[in-house]
């Protein structure tokens, strides 16, 4: 992981030998007191062989991190497990606690979606590392069991490992600690790794770094890796079959290059569909996926996904389907070798069968139902178009904001140690029916801007202007009126709202606030209601009857009742499923066009970023390093952290993914405490390794500052170098590379 640019391109395994995990008809439930069970699993069936790379999708609640967990033994007992887990030849649903404890760790290790929580933290990391090797080999020393502890925290990338061996989990940021248990899962050179979510909660750079490390540990080890994620990018790049689950069931089987050229289960379609693609974002509307999964406490008769699919029968309503090849396999349906007959049923599909459920699968197969045709691309809202009006004054103009906050240490004489600077010289602008999104890795400063200009209040340095008013200065009244122009929608749509409140009452809040009657506010709450697409005799429920996506409805709703001219989007989506994604992203498209608003977003998901902002600003330790409008940022970035974020972002498409060329950064963000002389991005800086003795001296030296380059501002000193060194390796003259 040296290189400036690396192909991510990863070895596929050859298929043909005995499965090392073999799963069939699977199923788990959990009994209710009082209340029908929960069907977590319903009969799966899968195969994964040694070395190869099996991906597992699907929405939340379909019953993928439990099926894993009955793989590992760690189910709670009350569940019921039946259907038969083989793996290398045993049973492990016949095996007790203490049988499998043999295998755990040694045989079979699991990767956990929180590193934080799966790290026990009064203990070191490397003694629980060292942990898991004398636990399966006694005759190894502790201090043998130490040392290669610091060995396999240098395999997976951490820096200093012989110091950060004796460190804590708390010491470790969200990126290391996952490396930390991968360098835990690998430590016995297992068979099989299972990776439960391990990079939903890093930053897309971060994501790009483990995903590079698990690859790495996988060839290393020879190991079959079952990946379970929602990321259908990472499953794009990585992935050599995909398996996709829905309420409980698999719906799709197939090599990762077939499902995702021709799906044949219009829930996989859908999932394709309502997937941002940062190539193509922008361009085009998302298609959502809506509706909700079904209770797996109350399943519907027939096909589960019946009520959700746009192309449903009257048979869907009363016959689940089961997996089965469909279509034609080739000429004079001919069966190609190594597959099933049409029809065949998945008992005695082969190997490298591609299979659905689905009644409608043979015409979806054979080109009469294509994908538009099930999930057809939604037509832009019919809005009168609004000329731009080139000197309209700036909604949000921010200057040179500056909020630092200091570090002290000691309890009742308490002295102060060091700075936070959390943002540090941030200047940016938002017109009129605008979308500014604010980008960067979690810790560079983006939840610290919005707060301030929030809060409203005197900046530590710096200006923020709203509607051309400064901040500073402003009364109690004034503050309040300014207040309803500038509202915000959280992250965690649950989080956000009153669970003791119906989100009537909710929604009305912010004008009970201001002063508005009950009847016009009533009145008010029913036309949001209506306008994000929610029924209005909704008002009376509670936040826990509605779905994900039904509540960040609710919040944009809420945010809307004072008819705000700025509204502050705050990782709005990152907490929804991708298939719910979609309708939200569409929703806020629509309003924003409908009522000319203006957006903050802020997100870490560049390719949802392009979809929806006009211009981008990307941050980088509480400094802008990168301004200006979206196209241009994105086909042309300038500033090697940018090049770094949009490269690591996945796409989901296997054929492109597999091909492209990757800026992957070494380490971790540095401390924002840290007093850093010159350029402070040249510790993971790609581009600083490959300069002249004179030209790093001026990164060591001298803080850039925006500079225009075109239509972009980009603070690097090199712009000019840098696109030559991106356009040699490009090209493959790897001798252009030294500059």
């Amino acid at each position: 992981m040296t290189n400036l640019l690396l192909n991510g391109s990863p070895a596929r395994p050859g298929r043909g030998q005995t499965p090392l995990l073999e799963v069939t008809d699977l199923s788990v439930t959990f009994p209710q007191r009082g209340g029908p069970a929960v069907q977590a699993v319903r009969g799966i069936s899968y195969q994964v062989h040694k070395g190869e790379f099996l991906g597992i999708v699907g929405e939340s609640g379909s019953g993928k991190s439990v099926s894993s967990l009955a793989l590992m033994g760690l189910l709670p007992s009350s569940a019921v497990v039946t259907g038969s887990i083989m793996f290398g030849g045993r049973s492990l649903l016949d095996l007790n606690d203490q049988q499998l404890s043999r295998i755990r760790g040694r045989e079979i290790s699991m990767i956990f979606q929180d590193p934080l929580s799966a790290l026990t933290p009064v203990y070191t990391v490397g003694d629980q590392i060292a942990e898991a090797l004398l636990l399966h080999d006694p005759a190894l020393t502790k201090r043998a069991a130490q040392v290669r502890a610091v060995e396999l925290l240098t395999v997976v990338g951490i820096p200093a490992p012989e110091r950060r061996a004796r460190a804590f989990p708390h010491e470790f940021s969200g990126g290391m600690r996952q490396r930390a248990m991968i360098a835990m899962s690998i430590a016995n050179d297992p068979l099989l790794i299972i990776a439960d979510e391990p990079t939903t909660a890093l930053d897309v750079t971060i994501q790009a770094q483990i995903l590079e490390v698990l690859e790495t540990a996988k060839n290393l080890t020879g190991a079959a890796v079952v990946l379970i994620t929602h990321d259908l990018g990472v499953v794009a790049g990585h992935a050599d079959r995909i398996a996709v689950m829905y309420a409980g069931k698999l719906v799709e089987n197939g090599t990762t290059q077939e499902v995702f050229a021709a799906p044949h289960m219009p829930y996989t379609i859908g999932l394709l569909r309502s997937v941002p693609n940062m190539q193509t974002a922008g361009t085009e509307r998302l298609v959502p996926l809506e509706g909700r999964p079904p209770s797996l406490t109350a399943l519907p008769r027939g096909c589960p996904f019946a009520a959700r699919c746009p192309i449903s029968l009257d048979a869907c309503h009363e016959t689940e389907p089961v997996l089965l090849v469909h279509g034609n396999a080739g000429p004079a349906g001919m069966t190609a070798p190594g597959t099933a007959a049409p029809g065949a049923p998945v008992a005695g599909l082969a190997e490298a069968a591609h299979v659905a459920a689905c009644h409608r699968s043979d015409e979806i197969a054979d080109g009469v139902l294509t994908r538009p045709d099930v999930f057809p691309r939604p037509a832009p809202l019919a809005v009168a178009h609004r000329e731009k009006d080139q000197d309209a004054q700036p909604v949000l103009t921010v200057t040179g904001l500056v909020r630092h906050f200091p570090l002290t240490k000691g309890g009742v004489f308490s002295r102060q140690i060091g700075t936070v600077r959390a943002v540090d010289g941030v200047s940016f602008s938002i017109l009129p029916g605008q979308t500014l999104g604010l980008v960067g890795e979690s810790g560079c400063g983006k939840s610290t801007t919005i707060l301030e200009i929030l809060e409203m209040t005197k900046p530590q340095a710096g200006q923020i202007l709203i509607d051309g008013r400064d901040v500073t200065g402003l009364g109690r009244a004034e503050l309040l009126r300014l207040r309803k122009d500038v509202q915000i929608v959280f992250q965690d749509p649950m989080a956000a709202l009153d669970p003791r409140l119906p989100i009537g009452d909710i929604i009305g809040e912010p004008l009970t606030v201001h002063g508005v009657k009950p009847a016009a506010r009533r009145a008010r709450v029913a036309e949001l209601l209506d306008l994000v697409g929610l029924d209005p005799q909704m008002a009376d429920r509670y936040p826990h009857e509605f779905s994900g996506g039904q509540r960040q409805r609710v919040g944009i709703a809420r945010a809307l009742a004072t008819n705000p001219r700025l509204v502050v989007l705050d990782e709005p989506v990152s907490a929804l499923d991708v298939s719910i994604q979609a309708g939200v992203i569409n929703l806020l498209e629509d309003l924003k066009e409908q009522l000319n608003l203006s957006y903050l977003f802020v997100a870490h998901d560049l390719a949802i970023v392009r979809q929806i902002a006009d211009t981008v600003a990307v941050m980088y330790l509480g400094r802008i390093v990168e301004y200006g409008p979206v196209a241009e940022v994105f086909a042309r970035p300038r500033h090697p952290y940018t090049q770094a974020l949009i490269s690591a972002a996945p796409i989901p498409d296997p054929v492109i993914e597999r091909r492209r060329k990757r800026v992957l950064l070494q380490g971790d963000l540095p401390s924002p405490t840290e007093q850093i002389d010159g350029c402070n991005f040249r510790s993971r800086c790609p581009l600083y390794a490959l300069l002249a003795p004179q030209d790093r001296s001026l990164c060591e030296s001298v803080d850039p500052v925006l500079e225009l380059h075109a239509t972009v501002q980009t603070a690097c000193h090199h712009v000019e170098q840098n696109e030559l060194a991106i356009s040699a390796s490009l090209a493959g003259r790897e001798e252009d590379l030294v500059l």
